[in-house]
């Protein structure tokens, strides 16, 4: 018997936001503002991202699910926790089907339990040595970005790139490493 195989088709993603509400305290509801995506073994990154038009919040998702949907796994940093439970949020919300379950690869979730140490993507790229940098953003430029003018998408879009980027950098070290565990289902 020939069983026929390939590799996995990956996509690391990262999705920027900005709130949108609040329930009290400090619960706030969050709007995508821009997602970036890369395939395992390609160079570019896309990106698509929210612009003051009503019809550009379901063109950017919809880019997105069509991307999603080619993947066998998804992976990025508390990806399971943040950005794919807020992607399918304002999915449903918009009145599109959820996304599907998929085999999901998290750098934050999928660590061994540690004390002392942040879990956060730009300590871990740090404390690796890894190259990739992250873009920070002041007060000031989440304002732009949250507000949609064009020098804060344009600074909203480099942040979302750069974190696909140091991404797939710190997924690859912390596999080298024997660092992440198994990927896991995630379902919606």
């Amino acid at each position: 018997m020939r069983i026929n195989s390939r590799p996995l088709r990956v996509l690391t993603f990262d999705c920027e936001s900005r709130p949108l509400g609040w329930l009290g305290s400090d619960h706030v509801h969050q709007e995508i503002t821009v997602i970036a995506w890369h395939w395992a073994g390609t160079d570019p990154v896309e990106v698509r991202t929210l612009r003051k038009d009503d019809r550009s919040r379901l063109t950017m998702l919809r880019a997105f699910r069509r991307e999603y949907d080619k993947a066998d796994m998804v992976c990025g940093h508390y990806i399971r926790n943040y950005d794919l439970p807020l992607v399918n949020a304002m999915l449903v919300e918009l009145g599109e089907p959820g996304l599907s379950p998929k085999l999901s690869s998290d750098t934050k979730n999928d660590l061994p339990r540690m004390k002392g140490v942040s879990k956060s993507q730009e300590n871990l790229a740090a404390m690796f040595g890894l190259v990739e940098p992250k873009v920070h953003m002041n007060v000031p430029s989440w304002r732009e970005a949250n507000r949609l003018t064009a020098a804060g998408v344009e600074k909203g879009v480099e942040r979302a790139a750069y974190d696909v980027a140091q991404n797939v950098a710190l997924r690859t070290e912390l596999i080298r490493r024997r660092l992440l565990g198994p990927p896991r289902v995630w379902r919606p």
